[in-house]
């Protein structure tokens, strides 16, 4: 099912190379592709009501400067135009009542599924991470701070869970963009390792929206911006999401 959604993919990319025009996935409709407003698309993804866990929030583990930045960034909510998103378990509680596309979706224990950054429930030892998204902007910040079980050289965060956080900032950022759903390529250049239990700043931005593709890029460094920790850039594809079957 993968290997096939991805042909399909791969036959998209290669149209539009050579036609130069947006090329629709079947099952699409190209009159009423893409149409959902930034506003439309952070509204579903941020709930204002909701008996979800919010993950992305301050707890011990943080370290003074994840902390600090990120009281400096809910300062900016309320008045420069930045949102915080808040992070559930799952992608599913993002998009309720809403599915991936016919040929995409497949069988499995919805109770049982965590997304990867929040798969470790230890508070401050895996995955300790904020999003913050500009609409207007098309840009968002992640304050990452990656703890002692994604540990890869001694004393420092493994280059495997820095790409998995830009990943998932990346995917986050293209969604409520425009509706960037899916991962066609990540490219990274590591220049400097994160030490365990400190704060990596992500700053990513959507640089264009080109025949049905996002393209966004990242520097992440530290805090004080003196030490850049990765470079990085990926295209996603756009994809809109079908309502249940069960939803009126």
């Amino acid at each position: 099912m993968i290997r096939r959604a991805f042909q399909v993919v791969a036959r998209c990319g290669q149209q539009g190379a050579l036609l130069r025009a947006p090329c629709i996935l079947p099952g699409l409709n190209p009159a009423s592709a893409f149409g959902s407003s930034t506003d439309s698309l952070v509204s579903r993804f941020c709930p204002e009501k909701t008996d979800l866990k919010d993950y992305a929030l301050p707890n011990a583990s943080w370290c003074p400067d994840m902390l600090s930045l990120y009281q400096e960034y809910l300062e900016k909510t309320k008045s420069d135009g930045w949102i915080k998103l808040p992070s559930f378990k799952s992608n599913r509680e993002h998009i309720q009542g809403f599915q991936l596309p016919s040929g995409l979706a497949v069988a499995s224990d919805k109770d049982d599924c965590r997304i990867f950054t929040r798969c470790i429930q230890v508070e401050g030892r895996g995955y300790e991470y904020v999003i913050f998204f500009h609409p207007s902007k098309k840009k968002s910040v992640c304050l990452f701070q990656p703890g002692p079980y994604l540990e890869g050289p001694p004393g420092f965060a493994h280059g495997g869970s820095l790409a998995a956080m830009m990943d998932e900032t990346f995917s986050k950022t293209a969604y409520l963009a425009g509706e960037g759903l899916l991962t066609l390529s990540l490219n990274i250049r590591f220049k400097n390792l994160i030490p365990v239990g400190s704060l990596a700043v992500l700053n990513v931005d959507v640089e264009k929206i080109e025949d049905q593709k996002l393209y966004i890029s990242c520097v992440t460094q530290s805090r004080d911006e003196q030490k850049v920790y990765a470079k990085s850039s990926g295209i996603f594809l756009q994809l809109q999401l079908e309502k249940e079957s069960s939803q009126q």
